[in-house]
């Protein structure tokens, strides 16, 4: 087992059964292929996708459903079988949040996050119906009036 401080959460043991790997990592992140998926309840629906060994990396993510209900991307065979997918309900799908300049904040749409829940096993893809979906879609302003 190994333990990682976060910066706000306690220390957390992590156990192989719950180490998420990328064995392609993330774009521009290719040569890290090992990370935790961590949570806040203060920061629902956000959640932290940290490299494992190094607590000053990691990469804000929300499940897509959580804001943009009707998101449906399609994850091309290619993909599922190097995920280990058979049915779509054995993926975990989240899309990286990019924090602006100007206090907004976006989420990749067009190249989620994607694992196999069972293995944790996954992969960063485009999918095939990306130019349905923006790059970067904007997040609602919690507390926002509408006018």
């Amino acid at each position: 087992m190994n333990s990682i401080e976060t910066t706000n959460l306690e220390p957390l043991i992590v156990q192989n059964e719950n180490i998420i790997h990328l064995p392609l990592g993330l774009l521009g992140f290719e040569h890290i292929k090992k990370y935790v998926l961590l949570a806040n309840p203060e920061e629902a629906p956000f959640q932290w996708l940290q490299v494992l060994g190094d607590p000053t990396l990691a990469f804000l993510v929300i499940p897509p459903f959580e804001v943009a209900p009707e998101y449906q991307p399609e994850i091309g065979d290619e993909d599922s079988a190097f995920i280990g997918l058979k049915t779509p309900q054995d993926a975990l799908i989240y899309n990286i949040v990019t924090l602006r300049a100007n206090g907004r904040a976006t989420m990749n749409l067009k190249g989620p996050v994607v694992l196999n829940r069972y293995t944790l096993t996954g992969k960063q893809v485009v999918i095939t119906n990306a130019a349905q979906y923006a790059l970067q879609h904007p997040l609602p302003v919690v507390g926002a009036s509408e006018n």
